[in-house]
């Protein structure tokens, strides 16, 4: 299951608040990928494609995973309302090589300032045996530094916690993040990760 928020969430919002119709793609590297408190891979390449239009957004999102590939396709609507924003999308996460089963989710997003609350409900195919779960976060964002805590509801269980910077060097963006999952969402000891990404966003149609 994807992600850094950092890159689906900025994507989307990203193509989102495009005034006129805009194609982007991006490529990048993750040191360890980690979604949502969940170590996907040890490291990972990455690469998207993305579509906006006064508010609209499609696009798709592609890593390798422990077992082949993950590749994610999402759109949605996002807007402003004075100092909010506020934003509604679904995501569907698809793989090879049986690494995992498909999830689909609806996305909501509520954003006041420096913070973010993000509201995904999905359901997860389970390989035949269909479960729902619920994921809340929490995000506070302020000259590159972000902090967030997350929980999982409903078939899931488990919470999460990050911290993190990101910045832009030369064109490139860069982040660092320190991730802590409690023993309900990861169930083992090794309840931390510490993620390093780099990529590139570069316009295709404008």
């Amino acid at each position: 299951m994807r992600i850094i928020t950092t890159s689906l969430a900025a994507t989307a919002m990203l193509a989102a608040s495009a005034a006129s119709a805009e194609v982007t793609g991006n490529l990048g590297f993750m040191s360890n990928y980690v979604f949502r408190g969940i170590e996907q891979n040890d490291s990972s390449a990455m690469g998207g494609l993305d579509w906006g239009n006064s508010g609209f957004y499609l696009g798709t999102w592609a890593a390798d995973v422990d077992k082949g590939l993950e590749i994610d396709f999402y759109g949605g609507y996002g807007f402003d309302l004075g100092e909010f924003n506020l934003g509604i999308g679904g995501t569907y996460y698809w793989y090879t090589d049986n690494f995992d089963d498909d999830y689909k989710e609806v996305n909501l997003t509520a954003g006041w300032r420096w913070f973010t609350v993000n509201a995904d409900i999905g359901q997860w195919d389970g390989f035949g045996d269909e479960q729902d779960y619920q994921h809340y976060a929490l995000t506070w964002e302020y000259k590159g530094f972000h902090l967030k805590a997350a929980t999982f509801e409903d078939d899931f269980d488990g919470t999460y916690y990050e911290v993190g910077y990101s910045t832009e060097i030369a064109g490139f963006d860069l982040s660092g993040a320190y991730i802590y999952s409690d023993d309900d969402l990861v169930g083992t000891e090794d309840n931390s990760n510490l993620m390093f990404t780099i990529s590139k966003t570069f316009g295709l149609i404008d």
